[in-house]
């Protein structure tokens, strides 16, 4: 009789669980094809395996409990400290971050690195984020001593730096023409850091040895950073082909460009950011036509080549400073069509001076001007270097009204002129006989704390000279005395022109200033100088006596620090000599001996009186040493007023 679908599945059901009763019992839980035939089956199932799992516990259980936890490693308490990441900038220390980002925004930079050092001691510590936020402010507005100070805090309350400071404190060495500095630091980043540079640092660091014409220093830079697992980078390639250009070595810039291209694997670089150095190297060569052809290769409207605000820059470059000057003020204007931030970013600020140089270079200042003004449409902010470029050409081009309307506007883009602004706009003023204006920019820049090397100093203290105005000649050496290094030379230049004018006691105060501060300065050949000077006059004695005076005044001066010393002493030792003397030791003429409670009764006084004798002497030689050290304090201030 032939059984039916469902009856069949329910025997066979039926079956595998009666021969599943016999088995014997296994350690492992059986897979099961088929769903359970009726409810209890399944209750009955379920308790079995709960039985055997309580009997037999899972093997990763077993596993788990056989590995013992291995106590955490110490730390070694010299390990570089970890930066910390970017979810720390929350809650508190968030609104700190944004509160100091409002100050930089306000261009109060004094009061957000203020508040930035106060606050790391407070309940709400910033990040490093904060901290290098203000230092980047302070990198863009020139304050680099302010910008070292900050850091040098933060590194002493234990704030561990990321890349980025690494990266800002590069480009502060750098840009200041200290390359031994800013190896030392990349140093220090490869082998102390707990990080790895990222390719900013190398685009910062290969960039700032081109530009302080270091360039065999950046292709080991180069080398060193493909060793480390770098990819080749066209940036850092465009950087070294722009140090070959300087260099007017067309086949370096070649050679740059195959060796990318073999790195690369390709026969097209899509990276535009080396097209325009390339077309410098045909310049170079003479090969206009060639130069022209990659241009209109890369910049038509269906190339595969990735153009960016600096792929265009290295292109305008290119085309300015090589006669084709009409042809990179058309590709601007292009540039400033297609600019819609964020999206797209065509022009950026070193756009802007490229055109301005190429203006300068045609002699077409006005126009110059009018771009240099008209960098806010774009949302570009001129800085320092912009400023003092435009600056340098209108000033070597007999253009001071112009070039001193633009440094009176620098406050109001929020830039602070440097050392080359003041001493650009006070060399014009020379040369154009402006003593008066030239003096002023000298006295803004020391008072910006701006310091003038003494080359500067020498240059205005000349000319004033030459002009008579010895006075005024005198005020700024007696200015720049304390902030500057004097050479004999300049002494004895300044001293000659107070002796030209019959002011021989000024000499006189010099010396003696010198002798006072730091005798060393007073050399052999400078003494000899001034008694040459002072012999004319019949003053050859005035040295001898200003030495001898100065060994009087120490030799007195030694002698009272002596003499208060031995009273000091001798007072301590009459006060000892009193006390042991004293009736307080129970020792009383003409009376009798008290019984054994009056002794007692009398050593309480008698301690008491020992300690007030003793705490007297102690105080009268506090006295007279807080007075000795009042007398020297004050010698030292003579010294430095005068």
């Amino acid at each position: 009789m032939a059984l039916s679908k469902p009856s069949f599945l329910n025997q066979l059901v039926r079956a595998l669980t009666a021969s599943r009763r016999h088995a014997p019992p296994q350690a492992y839980l059986p897979l099961r094809h088929f769903s359970f035939a009726t409810p209890e089956e399944a209750a009955a199932e379920r308790r079995k395996r709960k039985r055997r799992l309580r009997i037999e516990p899972p093997l990763s259980a077993l596993r788990h409990q056989q590995q013992p936890r291995s106590a955490p490693a110490p730390q070694n308490p010299n390990a570089p400290k970890l930066p910390e990441p970017v979810s720390a900038l929350s809650g508190s220390r968030l609104n700190l971050h944004n509160k100091i980002l409002t100050l930089i925004r306000e261009n109060d930079l004094e009061e957000a690195a203020l508040f930035t050092r106060h606050s790391v001691y407070s309940n709400c510590r910033p990040t490093i984020y904060t901290c290098n936020a203000v230092m980047a402010a302070q990198l863009r507005q020139g304050k680099l001593s302010e910008l070292l100070t900050l850091h040098r805090f933060i590194t002493q309350a234990g704030i561990a730096a990321n890349i980025v400071t690494y990266n800002i404190l590069l480009t502060l060495y750098l840009d200041s023409r200290k390359i031994d500095l800013a190896l030392e630091q990349y140093k220090q980043l490869i082998n102390d850091a707990p990080f790895n540079p990222s390719p900013t640092t190398y685009h910062i660091l290969v960039k700032g040895l081109v530009d302080n014409q270091q360039l065999e220093k950046a292709i080991e830079i180069k080398n060193d950073m493909e060793t480390k697992g770098f990819k080749p980078d066209p940036t850092v390639y465009s950087y070294l082909m722009v140090g070959q250009a300087n260099n007017l070595n067309a086949d370096g810039i070649l050679e740059l460009y195959e060796e990318l291209k073999q790195k690369l694997g390709t026969d097209e670089i899509l990276d535009g950011v080396i097209y325009g150095n390339l077309m410098k190297y045909y310049f170079l060569k003479g090969m206009e036509a060639e130069a022209m052809e990659v241009y209109s290769k890369v910049l038509v409207e269906n190339s595969t080549v990735k153009m960016n605000a600096v792929s265009y820059n290295f292109v305008l470059e290119a085309l300015s400073k090589n006669g084709k000057f009409d042809v990179a003020l058309q590709l601007f204007e292009r540039m400033k069509n297609e600019h819609d931030p964020p999206r797209k970013l065509r022009v950026d600020l070193g756009s802007y001076n490229v055109i301005v140089d190429g203006y300068c270079a045609e002699k077409r200042f006005d126009e110059a001007v009018e771009v240099f003004n008209s960098m806010g449409e774009k949302r570009c902010n001129p800085d320092t270097l912009s400023y003092n470029v435009l600056i340098d050409q209108l000033c070597s081009n007999d253009k001071l009204a112009d070039a001193e309307e633009l440094y009176n506007r620098m406050p109001d883009t929020n830039v602070n002129p440097d050392e080359y602004t003041f001493v650009t706009l006070m060399d014009t003023c020379l040369k154009e006989n402006r003593l008066g204006d030239a003096g002023k920019y000298f006295g803004k820049m020391v008072e910006s704390k701006r310091r003038p090397n003494l080359a500067v100093y020498n240059r205005l203290v000349e000319e004033l000279v030459k002009a008579g105005e010895v006075d005024e000649a005198k005020f700024f050496f007696d200015l720049m005395v304390p902030k500057l290094r004097m050479s004999d030379d300049a002494y004895k230049f300044i001293m000659n022109a107070l002796a030209g004018v019959g002011k021989h006691d000024e000499v006189v105060k010099i010396v003696d200033g010198m002798l006072r501060e730091d005798p060393g300065d007073f050399t052999e050949e400078l003494e000899e100088f001034v008694r040459e000077l002072l012999r004319k006059e019949g003053m050859e004695d005035e040295v001898t006596n200003l030495k001898l005076l100065l060994e009087k005044e120490k030799a007195e001066a030694a002698a009272k620090a002596a003499e208060e010393a031995a009273k000091a002493k001798a007072s301590t030792s009459l006060a000892m000599a009193d006390l042991l003397s004293s009736k307080s030791f129970g020792k009383k003429p003409n009376v009798e001996e008290p019984s054994g409670e009056g002794e007692e009764e009398d050593s309480v006084p008698m301690a008491t009186e020992v300690e007030n004798v003793v705490g007297n002497a102690a105080t009268e030689n506090e006295v007279i040493s807080e007075e000795s050290a009042e007398s020297e304090g004050n010698g030292v201030n003579e010294k430095a007023t005068a």
